[in-house]
């Protein structure tokens, strides 16, 4: 018998496997419908905006203590993760960039793979093959979602941001623009990257690493 709060992360976790599952879908019909990789945004963006908003109960979550993974790494995720996307929502010049498509694909194989290890671990019924592939699949797919995605993204959308003067209402009162706070995120994008990649090549030797002793045994 499940109790309360595993029902809910169950419930929580399933949804958003469905969810990005449908991003998924929805980004590949598109692909070979048009052939082209122009249309990710279109297809799945106003989605994949709402499911990495709701995925701010996953930094709750662990501020809670109902999942063992903590404050500083989801929020991390969350942070990085929801200011893209309200960086390409609010600037249609960006919408069709390769690098949106590239983001968007790795973000949802990845979600996929991750959200349906965790509602699956729930109830114990988890094979091990999608343990492994959430334990693994990472290791190529963040890479190519952080320097040729997110990061080249960002890039990209500068002169758009400075041209559009976004959030310039909100920066008026900081010491800083708005353009210049994302220079400053870009230079240290790569070191908060790798902090959180080293965190899952860690959690990856832990995990895995107690199947093989299992087995082993």
């Amino acid at each position: 018998m499940l109790t309360f709060p595993k029902m809910y992360l169950f419930l929580y976790n399933s949804v958003q496997t469905f969810g990005w599952f449908i991003a998924l879908f929805r980004i590949l019909s598109s692909l070979l419908s048009t052939h082209s990789i122009t249309g990710a945004y279109a297809s799945s963006g106003e989605l994949i905006c709402i499911l990495q908003v709701a995925a701010f109960l996953e930094v709750i979550h662990g501020a809670l203590g109902i999942v063992p993974s903590g404050l500083l790494f989801p929020f991390m995720q969350w942070g990085g993760r929801t200011h893209f996307v309200f960086i390409i929502r609010n600037l249609a010049e960006v919408q069709e960039l390769p690098s949106v498509f590239i983001t968007f694909l790795v973000w949802s194989l990845a979600e996929v793979i991750r959200y349906s290890q965790y509602a699956l671990n729930i109830i114990g019924n988890c094979p091990s093959w999608i343990t492994y592939l959430r334990y693994t699949a990472f290791i190529v797919l963040y890479p190519v979602g952080i320097a040729p995605g997110e990061m080249w993204l960002m890039y990209q959308a500068l002169p758009y941001i400075k041209n559009k003067n976004l959030y310039g209402d909100f920066f008026a009162s900081l010491p800083i623009s708005y353009p210049n706070f994302l220079k400053v995120v870009l230079v240290c994008y790569p070191f908060l990257w790798l902090k959180l990649y080293m965190h899952l090549l860690k959690q990856r030797r832990s995990k895995l690493g107690k199947r093989q002793e299992k087995k082993n045994m």
